[in-house]
């Protein structure tokens, strides 16, 4: 019966220290694994500021070449503008000079 026991308490012995091993395998790894996380977070993260820089970059090109293209079609109604009003002076003194002529 002695026996029986020892046998018992010698395998919950061994079964302790197995864990134990186990134990400290694992929380020595558990620094390694925690920094390769931090780095795996770190890249994505820079990984989506990349990705949002480059479309705040795209956007604000878009808008700067939406701000030429605005600014010329300005330039070219001013200009058309210029030259309907020109016209006009012309176009009424010509008219005035038929309606004249004519009475």
């Amino acid at each position: 019966m002695n026996n029986k026991y020892i046998q018992q308490v010698l395998e919950i012995e061994k079964q302790s220290q197995e864990i134990q091993e186990k134990a400290k395998r694992e929380a020595q790894e558990l620094p390694a694994l925690a920094e390769q996380e931090a780095q795996a977070l770190i890249e994505k993260a820079k990984a989506e500021a990349k990705e949002e820089a480059r479309k705040i970059v795209v956007e604000a090109q878009a808008e700067d070449k939406a701000n030429e293209i605005l600014a010329e079609v300005e330039r070219k109604n001013s200009e058309i503008e210029a030259k309907a009003k020109a016209n006009l002076d012309k176009a009424v003194a010509y008219v005035l000079e038929r309606v004249i002529g004519r009475a």
